[in-house]
């Protein structure tokens, strides 16, 4: 790569690889993301690559191995351009019959196509239900670029906000487009971002950082690691920008060590940059410098935390210390200001200098301005990534989007936020999704994860699966964490064991408060979410457990009887084939029955039985 050494020398390069891409009459994108990658969408890339040079094809069909394209429920994924064609669970003997059929002829090969509920085919990505309903600004853009090739993110206009700003904005100018942008982090806290860059800037000391946080950790979430490999130069752009405006000449992107496609991703945009001089000394010409490191964090969740990944940086353990009285935009790396933002928070700067801060503004609610990127997943039919207007209500995400539960029971509950978030009931579907009304419900925005539970989800166990998690990621540091979650595992484990007490609900509730008023930082206050929310939404499933000793979700195995109903059982001796453990008696053709003792509440027979006769008591 020859370094450019002016911005007209970009707006050249950009030039040229346009021109160079209308030789293509077609482009065909397959879906690099997480989840298509993890079913064989590598296989096709190479497969396809393989077929287009032995047919001579290669100059007139382009192909990119694109970032997530959000749909993981339908992977591996392919959009046929211009027309939008989408075709779903891909498999390596469909290659032949795209390339001849639909990219050399125009015909529609329907097998491929998606299905919606009522059995119709939908032909073009844009008409399908899971993408209508979304407002996709950083999700689109991922589509169109190869995440690994720098031409690709600057031939789709990438690098013009950094050029914008270099040539026509002064730093103070930059933060005010950002203040009115009303955009806020969307790492969890909700914090203005244009307000932290303003303290970090106006902080003493002339040496200043930013960092990236990349350090997602919530279960089942993954929004950040896919933005940081699907499409990384937009990530660097945000972090430019906000370089610039803040005076920082050095960043680092703190990615977590089980995330290896993002950091290789990272690191090899970071290279593609410094060969062309947008990144290092004197970019473009114009006298601003500016370079960024990777760091490779150990996977500890408390990580997430500010000062916490801080530390991490510095090479020290990862523990949190007391903000309430110095912040990181005044005292954080090296004891220097520091900016954190997370991926998400970086890639939406270019859009708003771009767009400019009116048109941000008017996407999303009074307090919580832009689009937000969400893991849905759960007991759903469309799980993937999705990408909404803040405002949007939890009802439409879930049933316009998600497309409901797989087998149309109800809805019991989602949980948003992550570990420290809470669980939302179906009553409150209709409430907005922005950062103040989450809050007021007992939930979070988080980073975005979204889970959702139909009525087999025990909501006790789900509370202690979260404590569980949030217990054995503790720092424990400070004792209001470190110890009250350890209690806490323990009396919902007495509860769902069938130990609990009368006191035991009043003790959780207790623990719950103290912790969130005396714990040191962020991890430690809002771990008990989901133990309030649950508490407050569905309190007569503790008061089963703990009076009646059931579980009404029948979930919890020492609460729980399996029966077979003489009545409803025909003999035919399904359950007892399938039994692991020997624990069902019968002779073919009349009714069989469980031996208690020999039980292991395993629910094989349930699962097996086509006639409904085993039951859960």
């Amino acid at each position: 790569m020859k370094r450019l050494e002016s911005i007209g020398d970009l707006d050249k390069l950009r030039e040229s690889i346009i021109e160079k891409n209308k030789c293509y009459q077609k482009t065909i994108t397959i879906c690099g993301g997480p989840g298509c990658h993890a079913i064989g969408s590598e296989d096709l890339r190479t497969s396809f690559e393989r077929e287009l040079n032995e047919r001579g094809l290669s100059d007139k069909i382009r192909l990119i191995f694109s970032g997530c394209h959000g749909f993981c429920e339908q992977g591996p994924l392919a959009v046929i351009r211009p027309s939008g064609i989408l075709y779903c669970k891909l498999k390596v003997e469909d290659i032949e019959p795209i390339i001849t059929e639909t990219l050399v002829d125009d015909k529609i090969i329907d097998s491929l196509l998606y299905e919606d509920e009522n059995g119709n085919k939908i032909v073009y990505e844009k008409d399908v239900p899971f993408y209508k309903s979304q407002k996709r600004l950083l999700m689109e853009q991922q589509e169109l670029v190869n995440p690994t090739i720098i031409d690709d993110y600057i031939g789709n206009g990438g690098y013009e906000a950094f050029c914008k700003v270099l040539t026509g904005m002064k730093p103070e100018e930059v933060i005010t487009e950002i203040k009115n942008s009303g955009l806020r982090g969307r790492g969890g806290a909700g914090f203005p971002t244009g307000v932290k860059w303003e303290s970090c800037r106006n902080a003493s000391g002339n040496i200043k950082y930013i960092v990236c946080n990349c350090d997602e950790g919530d279960p089942g979430a993954y929004m950040d690691r896919s933005l940081l490999e699907g499409n990384p130069h937009l990530v660097l752009e945000g972090m430019l920008i906000g370089a610039y405006a803040i005076g920082s000449q050095e960043g680092f992107i703190y990615v977590r060590h089980e995330y290896p496609r993002a950091w290789e991703n990272a690191g090899i945009a970071i290279e593609q940059a410094k060969a062309l001089g947008l990144l290092g000394e004197n970019i473009l010409g114009s006298g601003f410098s500016f370079d960024i490191d990777i760091a490779r964090g150990g996977g500890a969740f408390v990580c997430g935390e500010s000062t916490a990944l801080v530390a991490s940086l510095e090479g020290k353990a990862g523990e949190p210390r007391d903000k309430q009285h110095l912040h990181t935009v005044d005292s954080g790396l090296w004891e220097k200001p520091t900016n954190l933002n997370n991926v998400e928070t970086w890639a939406n700067v270019p859009f708003i200098i771009n767009n400019g801060s009116g048109w941000y503004s008017q996407i999303g609610t009074a307090k919580s301005k832009g689009t937000k990127i969400f893991s849905l997943v759960g007991k759903v039919k469309n799980t993937g990534l999705v990408e909404v207007p803040m405002g949007i209500s939890l009802r439409e995400i879930v049933y316009d989007i998600g497309g409901g539960t797989p087998d149309g029971t109800e809805i019991k509950a989602v949980q948003t936020g992550g570990p420290s978030g809470g669980c939302i009931p179906n009553r409150l579907l209709d409430i907005p999704i922005d950062f103040d009304e989450l809050t007021k419900a007992g939930s979070m925005m988080g980073s975005g994860g979204m889970i959702v539970l139909d009525k087999h989800t025990c909501m006790v166990d789900f509370a202690r699966y979260f404590i569980k998690f949030l217990k054995d990621e503790s720092c424990g540091k400070c004792m209001p964490c470190r110890e009250g979650l350890k209690r806490m595992d323990e009396i919902l484990t007495d509860i769902i064991e069938g130990n609990g007490t009368n006191g035991s609900i009043d003790l959780l509730e207790e623990l719950a408060f103290v912790m969130k008023d005396a714990s040191l930082c962020g991890l430690g206050k809002t771990a008990p979410n989901s133990i309030v929310s649950t508490l407050e939404y569905f309190r007569d499933e503790y008061i089963s457990h703990v009076r009646d000793k059931k579980c009404p979700a029948g979930v919890c195995t020492a609460l729980i009887t399996y029966t077979i109903n003489a009545e409803t059982c025909t003999g035919c001796g399904a359950c007892k084939k399938n039994c692991p453990h020997d624990a069902i008696e019968g002779v073919r053709k009349e009714p069989h029955r469980i031996i208690d003792d020999l039980c292991k509440k395993c629910g094989a027979c349930m699962e097996v039985c086509k006639f409904g006769a085993v039951e859960v008591n």
